[in-house]
């Protein structure tokens, strides 16, 4: 193995031990140093030996190869974290990613649905036949209500809505816990589809823990049935199946409830975002809704 590769092991694993770095996470930041790695190994150096206009040479490269932004900008900011590592270290007394500026983008704003296309959306997934309507429909119930990650949506245990809770208990990104609550319409959904729950469970296991349980291997619907699920659901509501997809439901809840006046910081905690800054994104997309709020409440607003 070369140094390189030597170090770049020794990053994953500081990243997955001192970070807590999601397995997801880890895999991407593997893939990064490789795909760095094999451009500098055909110009005939590798990650322990690149000098800055290695580096700067392969940041371009990033630019030019049709990748996503978000793509390019995971594999800039990997390879910079791993030369800081390396530097931490001692392994190299110079930072040769620290000269390159980083190309500066604006941050997308998130697809958002409208009140009345996710009511279509969610009447499109509850359609289904018999009992596949029940379960789909309410996915759809529960992600919209509680603003879930589709990771923690599929992960839900049946312990946690068996005894019809007004809230779930969601542990989310670093293992961080937060409550997300449940409206009468998602706990209704939840009371019909566990009626039906035993229709989806893999034969000889009654004791299957899954709120969503699959016959397939993981015992558990994947995160890639549910988004074809939706995008059969979108058809069928005269909704454009590019603008919907498992996160765009997060988006409908944290921005109808700002367009509702919710106050930032709940819908921060709601939503589990370390950071604010996070979630004010959403204050772009419910601008209008906030403005309205400002012009009609501000005591100043009044004296006009």
């Amino acid at each position: 193995m070369s140094k390189g590769a030597d170090w770049a092991e020794a990053f994953l694993e500081m990243m997955a031990v001192e970070r807590a770095a999601a397995r997801n996470t880890l895999s991407a930041y593997a893939r990064d140093l490789t795909d760095a790695s094999g451009y500098l190994a055909a110009r005939g150096t590798g990650l322990a030996e690149a000098g800055a206009e290695h580096i700067e040479a392969y940041f371009a490269d990033l630019g030019v190869r049709g990748l996503s932004p978000a793509t390019a900008a995971r594999r800039r900011a990997a390879v910079r974290q791993f030369y800081r590592f390396v530097l931490g270290e001692g392994w190299r007394d110079d930072d040769p990613s620290r000269r390159v500026e980083a190309p500066k983008k604006g941050r997308p704003l998130p697809k958002v649905l409208s009140r009345d296309e996710m009511d279509r959306l969610i009447a499109a997934a509850g359609a289904r036949d018999g009992a596949q309507g029940l379960r789909f429909g309410c996915m759809v119930e529960l992600a919209y209500a509680s603003g879930l990650r589709i990771s923690e949506l599929t992960a839900l245990p049946l312990s946690a809505l068996a005894r019809d809770p007004a809230y779930l208990i969601i542990k989310g990104k670093g293992g961080k816990e937060r409550l997300a609550p449940l409206n009468d319409a998602a706990r209704a959904a939840v009371k019909a589809y566990i009626a039906a729950r035993p229709a989806f469970l893999p034969k000889g296991d009654k004791a299957n823990p899954w709120l969503f349980p699959s016959r397939g291997k993981a015992g558990r619907l994947t995160p890639r049935r549910f988004a074809q699920v939706l995008d059969e659901a979108a058809a069928r509501a005269g909704i454009d199946p590019e603008r919907v997809s498992p996160h765009v439901l997060r988006h409908a809840f944290a921005t109808h409830l700002l367009e509702g006046g919710a106050d930032l910081r709940v819908v921060q905690k709601l939503l589990g975002h370390a950071d604010i800054a996070t979630t004010q994104i959403y204050t772009h997309v419910a601008s209008d809704r906030l403005r309205e709020i400002v012009q009609t409440r501000h005591p100043l607003a009044k004296k006009r």
